[in-house]
């Protein structure tokens, strides 16, 4: 695979072709790619919800300011953080080291309570913002697999996320939407798929020391 030839044939897909599924082995490979999807300090304190269900779908249009591609991509896939960190998750995040690594508890001791301690030096805020930050990593990483696979992809913050969360009862799961990424494949006539690509030359994008 020439991952630089998929990454020019990848764009922002405004048209998808509703009729159009993701097999469950490619939808499989998305999940799995954004569970291994690097974290500060893996600890993962995000979310991704998968939709199919057309009629949910079809309720979240008017929260994504009318944009169709929530409705017509095979799934949306929406990006959640956590509505806190708290104490608990850094523990069970070092639990789960020890149960797959066989690591000491006097290794892990220190390095459990100092990420204990960090996180109980930002505000809830700070946290949410720190949770953010890693589902900006998570979408890119999507956005490069899926391109990798030869799935359409469409990332977007556009949407009201206190919509969603009502909708979707994302505070019944301590989650909060922060990204959307339709999945799916373009239809033939997304005028946008056969435009060129617009980038600045490497040379003004790119340092080299």
């Amino acid at each position: 695979m020439d991952i630089i030839k998929q990454l020019n044939w990848r764009y922002a897909t405004k048209k998808f072709d509703a009729t159009k599924k993701l097999s469950k082995t490619k939808l499989d490979i998305i999940t799995q790619a954004f569970n291994l999807t690097a974290t500060s300090f893996g600890l993962q304190t995000l979310k991704l919800i998968v939709i199919e269900d057309k009629k949910i779908r079809a309720s979240l249009v008017a929260a994504s300011y009318n944009q169709k591609q929530v409705l017509n991509a095979s799934h949306l896939l929406v990006i959640c953080i956590q509505n806190d960190i708290i104490g608990a998750d850094v523990t069970n995040y070092y639990k789960n080291i020890k149960d797959i690594r066989d690591t000491p508890e006097n290794i892990l001791k220190p390095y459990r309570e100092d990420l204990i301690k960090m996180m109980q030096s930002m505000s809830v805020e700070e946290r949410q913002q720190w949770s953010t930050n890693q589902a900006f990593i998570a979408l890119g990483n999507l956005m490069t697999v899926c391109a990798i696979e030869g799935i359409d992809s469409c990332p977007m913050e556009g949407f009201l996320p206190t919509k969603y969360n009502e909708i979707l009862k994302l505070d019944q799961k301590g989650l909060k939407s922060v990204l959307l990424l339709p999945i799916g494949y373009r239809a033939e006539d997304d005028m946008f798929s056969s435009f060129k690509k617009v980038r600045k030359p490497i040379e003004e994008t790119v340092i080299t020391i």
